[in-house]
Formats: C-alpha cells, structure tokens, sequence
C-alpha cells in the first residue's frame, strides 16, 4: 500500500522544467557544442570582462560559433566573439596567410601584422587567434569592443 502511495505522488509531481540549450541570438540557432568546446563563452567572460549581464546570445553555423554582447551603444553586429573550428585531415603547424603575419603566444597564433593596407582596415577593429589541434583548427575572431587586444593572452590560454 505503501508503495502504491509512493508511485501516486511520484506521478502527480511535474518534473522540473530543462533549462535551455543555449541563448539563441535574433533569429538565429544554438551552436554546436563541438564547436563551443573549443572557447566556451564563460572563458570568453573572464578574458574579456564580459558576464550574463552583457550576453545577448549566440548564433550557430556549420562549424562556427558567434557570442554576441551588449557593449555600450555598438550596433551588434560590432559586438561579437567568433569561433570557428572546421575538421581537417592534415592540420598545418602554423597559419599560412597571404593577407596577415603571425605571433606565437603560447600554444595560439595572433594576427601581429597586416601585409596590405586593405588587410589592415580588416584587423583594426578585430583581434585574431588560431590553434592548430590534432585533426581541426580553431581560428577565433573577436570585435575589439569585446576584447581588446590587451587580453588576446588570457583568451587564447582558453582556446583547446
């Protein structure tokens, strides 16, 4: 008997409510989690000062991953980190880039130079990393109102 009370209230209670699979940014879908894995928005957050306060969401794409911010009056296609992370048979060692040159900070490449003047007006307001893994790439670009290039070390420390 007892049991059969049991199993009564057990049925009767809902079962709680599943917390959303990500903050869809506009219009846009979650992104994958294998490409999340590479920079989670919470090491974006610690890098560059961001918190749930300024998140607006994410938007996903085939192999990319876009983590939009709230920074002051910026238009929001402005304000934003991006992490794509394509699967590749044969992984270069380092970037090999007609337009940019590259720095070694640590385990991660940062765009140091533009080679053109046109290439420069492209990495102004932009700072770019890129991570060679065991059979993808990770290349990471974020607006510069999100993270300055000030901390382009402790976000590329979180790049995996």
């Amino acid at each position: 008997m007892m049991w059969l009370i049991i199993l009564l209230f057990q049925a009767a209670t809902p079962a709680p409510a599943l917390a959303p699979a990500c903050k869809a940014y506009s219009s846009g879908k979650c992104c994958d989690a294998k490409v999340k894995e590479h920079l989670a928005k919470e090491a974006v957050y610690a890098a560059c000062g961001q918190s749930d306060a300024s998140y607006l969401g994410e938007k996903g794409d085939k192999d990319t991953c876009n983590y939009y911010f709230k920074v002051g009056s910026e238009p929001t296609d402005q304000t934003f980190v991006q992490v794509y992370s394509p699967a590749m048979k044969e992984v270069p060692s380092a970037p090999n880039d007609p337009f940019f040159s590259f720095k070694k900070i640590g385990k991660v490449f940062m765009i140091d130079k533009a080679k053109s003047p046109k290439a420069a007006a492209m990495t102004a307001n932009s700072l770019g990393l890129w991570f060679p893994g065991k059979d993808y790439i990770v290349s990471v670009k974020a607006s510069t109102k999100v993270c300055n290039k000030s901390v382009a070390k402790k976000l590329a420390a979180s790049i995996k």
